[in-house]
């Protein structure tokens, strides 16, 4: 590559970022024309391409792509003081191809219209509302816990493979299409993450790789929520890139699922984020209402947290620090914060449709 093709890679780079911030402004251009047009066609033909593959492409795409990284910095590494210029060129051009392969393969969904619009729903909820939707879940919770056969204080334990899992999750979505057509979920594309044990000292349940639209799944993680990571990760496929969308989504799926324990992984999930929000606005509510809570249900939520805390390190800290900017320049303005936006999906939704 020339000097002259790098100058005009690295112009455009701040052209792409530009134009960006100006498409923030159009997202129902975005959603019709990206996220409802192109998008769905292109995502499909990608998990056609590699769904099939037992094994993650995409890992083995960033495995090389780190490799190769590492290995052009090596050979580079003297030219930050013979020629400076030519090594920042170097890397703005690589930035603007892959940043503009990354918006044309998934980056757009960030553009899109909020889902609360799409689904017509209020964003905004009284605590009252909360309050109602909590004890609303609180007991459907404890009835599913029932229903699995285990007792008010023993946990409910998954009885699925990963596999089984996998296979299980599209029937949610199946279920939801038949209300919502642009959630319909075909082909799979699922797989665990050979990267999960640096998924895990990251804080990652799992990720979406653009460049291949596999959904990625730590297979380390626990319990009731690797059913939920699972339907979260198909979301980010269907183009619903926001973080809080797609644990609404994975809420959807897995409560929309025929089967028991889909349905209660996803309603223990919702549970936890109301709970908490609970929890900052009227404390001794909070108290009060975990009262009712199975204790089977709450020793879920222990080993999931427990299990996190036992990989906290400075590797999480430096990754959640990144996405947490990631997600801001990419139209999601509170960061790692704007997950609360979950708990109003959740109460506004359940105005509209009974739990």
């Amino acid at each position: 590559m020339n000097r002259r093709t790098k100058i005009i890679l690295t112009l455009l780079l701040v052209a792409q970022m530009i134009g960006l911030r100006v498409l923030s402004y159009f997202p129902e251009f975005v959603e019709k024309y990206y996220s409802l047009g192109v998008f769905p066609f292109v995502s499909k033909i990608f998990r056609y391409l590699f769904g099939w593959i037992p094994f993650s492409v995409g890992d083995v795409f960033y495995s090389a792509l780190v490799i190769l990284a590492v290995r052009w910095l090596y050979l580079n590494i003297r030219s930050i003081k013979t020629k400076p210029v030519g090594f920042f060129l170097d890397i703005t051009a690589t930035l603007s191809i892959v940043y503009f392969m990354f918006n044309m393969l998934w980056g757009f969904n960030y553009y899109r219209v909020p889902l609360h619009q799409t689904l017509g729903v209020e964003r905004d909820y009284t605590t009252e509302q909360l309050i109602t939707l909590t004890e609303n879940l609180i007991e459907k919770a404890n009835y599913l816990h029932n229903a699995l056969g285990a007792e008010d204080s023993v946990m409910v334990v998954n009885p699925y493979s990963h596999r089984e899992t996998f296979e299980l999750s599209t029937n949610g979505y199946d279920n939801l299409s038949e209300k919502f057509p642009t959630f319909s979920y075909h082909p799979k594309s699922i797989k665990t993450s050979a990267w999960s044990l640096g998924l895990t000292y990251m804080g990652y349940s799992g990720y979406y790789n653009p460049f291949t639209a596999e959904a990625q799944v730590n297979d380390m993680i626990l319990g009731h929520r690797f059913a939920v990571v699972t339907c979260h990760e198909e979301a980010h496929q269907l183009g619903y890139a926001a973080e809080n969308e797609a644990n609404f989504l994975a809420y959807l799926a897995t409560t929309h699922n025929d089967d028991l324990y889909f349905q209660y992984a996803g309603t223990i999930f919702a549970l936890r984020y109301c709970v908490n929000e609970l929890a900052r606005r009227d404390m001794d509510l909070y108290d009060e209402l975990i009262e009712t809570v199975h204790f089977g249900i709450l020793e879920s939520y222990r080993e999931v947290r427990e299990f996190w805390q036992s990989y906290e390190g400075p590797m999480e800290f430096i990754s959640k620090n990144f996405f947490d900017r990631f997600l801001k320049v990419n139209n999601q303005e509170l960061g790692i914060k704007s997950y609360s936006y979950m708990v109003a999906l959740l109460v506004n939704y359940h105005l509209e449709h009974s739990l």
